[in-house]
């Protein structure tokens, strides 16, 4: 259309649009009435995926939610927390004196982590008869309902590279767990979705201890997005 005012008057005939859907889609021509679209948009709509997503306006903010983050080690309690959400979806900036590469890439990845500064550091163990467990709640304060992210997830605290479920890597500077979202009953055909939360550590001097500077929480099977985040949030099973 943008070659000649020849090419333009042939590419604006929706005739000639039909025609390239007949040979995509013939059985769509075969309607006794016409698509409310003009074959135009319909070929532009649909001859390929579409993979940006357009969501709609949001309906909550991270200013709106507070999450509770309370971790164990066996009984005991190592980390309880209220964490704004505006503070919790910031992140931070390791310090140029303490970071290796692998820190400053759980930190600055492409995919959007919400991720926070361990005020008061604590350690995790690592031996092979502990483990540490996480319970993650969140809050929104327009309406004082609370929903569950993560409930006494479990990390096995034994030094693996590779693993389906909660795992300590010294390698990758993180102890990482998940758990499935409970997602509202008025969206039925949703598919079970993770929520991965991750303590990042520093090298302690001692082998069975690390310790934890930032935990970090993710969606990023499905979210990759602060926008996605938030619309995922609001589709929790809020009581």
């Amino acid at each position: 259309m943008g070659v000649c005012t020849q090419w333009k008057d042939i590419a604006s005939d929706d005739f000639f649009w039909k025609c390239l859907c007949a040979k995509r889609w013939p059985s769509i021509c075969k309607r006794p009435n016409p698509s409310t679209l003009t074959y135009y948009n319909l070929y532009k709509t649909f001859h390929k995926r579409q993979h940006h997503r357009t969501l709609l306006p949001l309906r909550i903010s991270f200013d709106d939610l507070e999450f509770f983050i309370d971790i164990w080690a066996e009984n005991t309690l190592l980390f309880s927390e209220v964490v704004p959400g505006s503070v919790l979806q910031a992140g931070f900036k390791i310090p140029a004196s303490g970071g290796c590469n692998v820190l400053k890439f759980q930190l600055e990845g492409s995919k959007y982590k919400m991720t926070f500064p361990v005020e008061h550091r604590f350690t995790i163990p690592s031996g092979q008869n502990q483990n540490v467990s996480v319970s993650v709640m969140v809050g929104r304060k327009d309406s004082n309902k609370v929903a569950r992210i993560v409930t006494k997830s479990t990390v096995d605290c034994i030094v693996v590279t590779k693993s389906m479920f909660g795992y300590i890597d010294r390698s990758l500077h993180r102890a990482m767990g998940f758990d499935y979202l409970d997602i509202s009953p008025c969206y039925p055909f949703v598919s079970r979705i993770r929520a991965w939360i991750s303590l990042l550590f520093m090298e302690d001097k001692n082998e069975d201890l690390m310790d934890v500077f930032a935990i970090q929480m993710n969606f990023c099977d499905v979210a990759n997005s602060k926008e996605e985040v938030l619309w995922l949030l609001d589709m929790l099973d809020w009581k």
